[in-house]
């Protein structure tokens, strides 16, 4: 009999690629969703993509509700923690996402905590970000965020203080052998259908023509197919217990970004911007733009993510950055995004 799985948030850009590559690794799969009728456009991605979903199920459950999540565990072997709030638009207030982030994640450790594997996704984003940091720097499986650090946007800090909950209710619990994190980079790559994810927004809005400049950011990118990859081999690997995982390979800046696109797509090359913000701006404009504040940290910083560690433990290569980023902006133009 297949190992069931349950995958939270199953509708989601990163968590609908991890429950392909489960059908597909012959796992039955549990996907949550908020309300069941958000199912059948999950059920025709994966079969498009060409999942079995005659092992596919899903189960109603809600991060801010404690309803629903025992029903959704019962019978799992393994549990992808994949949901997360994820805004397009950075909300006012910096803990703003964090009750529901660092709530949901509680909710679903207590059903899961007898689970043989939890998997959870964070971010690379509650590793890198401490202020006065050289301007190259590593991220390493041991580097936490500071969330003191006032320069923070909501979703840094909700990523950051969800993981270090999960953390601790595993330690406290006695079952943090059970637990792997798995914290992806800047997530690009291909959609599997039209629902387009936050993270794959700077993709789109470059290739409309939405900006005139860019700031001076970088950061490590990763595909999504590695990233769902790199879930499945967490739960299969019993060497990554205990562990953080670093998703990433190449970091990249935004300027470089926008010179693979306008190399790859010429006809969009007039559109694609080409030309660095100075940092006096984007700062001036953070003022009055929360968006643009939440990439003051990162003004003239390089991080290197250090995840060879993660690959010679699961055989997981993350591939180039700049396929990653030209997968991402064919599926747009696929699916009519741009």
């Amino acid at each position: 009999m297949a190992q069931r799985v349950l995958v939270t948030g199953i509708s989601g850009f990163i968590a609908k690629h991890v429950a392909l590559q489960l059908l597909q690794g012959g796992y039955d799969v549990c996907g949550t969703v908020r309300a069941l009728n958000k199912a059948d456009q999950v059920k025709k991605s994966l079969a498009d993509a060409g999942g079995d979903i005659g092992r596919l199920s899903f189960s109603a459950a809600d991060l801010t509700k404690d309803e629903g999540w025992d029903e959704a565990v019962r019978g799992c072997a393994g549990v992808m923690h994949v949901a997360s709030p994820f805004p397009v638009s950075q909300p006012s207030s910096r803990n703003a996402l964090t009750p529901a982030s660092r709530g949901g994640v509680l909710r679903v450790l207590k059903a899961a905590k007898k689970a043989e594997r939890i998997v959870i996704t964070s971010s690379i984003a509650a590793m890198m970000y401490r202020p006065g940091r050289p301007p190259v720097f590593p991220v390493t499986e041991n580097d936490w965020t500071d969330v003191s650090w006032k320069a923070l946007s909501a979703y840094i800090v909700s990523k950051t203080e969800a993981e270090k909950a999960a953390w601790e209710a595993s330690v406290e619990g006695g079952y943090k052998h059970r637990v792997i994190t798995v914290n992806p980079g800047l997530v690009l790559g291909p959609p599997l259908d039209d629902d387009i994810s936050a993270s794959l927004e700077v993709i789109r809005l470059f290739m409309k023509g939405a900006y005139p400049a860019i700031p001076p950011v970088s950061f490590p990118v990763v595909d999504v197919r590695d990233v769902a990859a790199l879930h499945v081999k967490a739960l299969e690997t019993p060497e990554a217990s205990g562990r953080r995982l670093i998703a990433a390979g190449e970091t990249k800046s935004l300027l470089e970004i926008g010179n693979i696109l306008r190399e790859a797509f010429p006809d969009r090359a007039r559109k694609i911007p080409s030309r660095l913000m100075p940092p006096w701006l984007v700062r001036m404009l953070a003022l009055v733009d929360r968006n643009v504040s939440s990439v003051t940290p990162d003004l003239g910083s390089v991080p290197q993510a250090v995840s060879g560690y993660a690959t010679a433990m699961t055989g997981v290569e993350f591939r180039p950055a700049r396929d990653a980023v030209i997968d991402a902006a064919r599926a747009m133009e696929r699916i009519k995004a741009i």
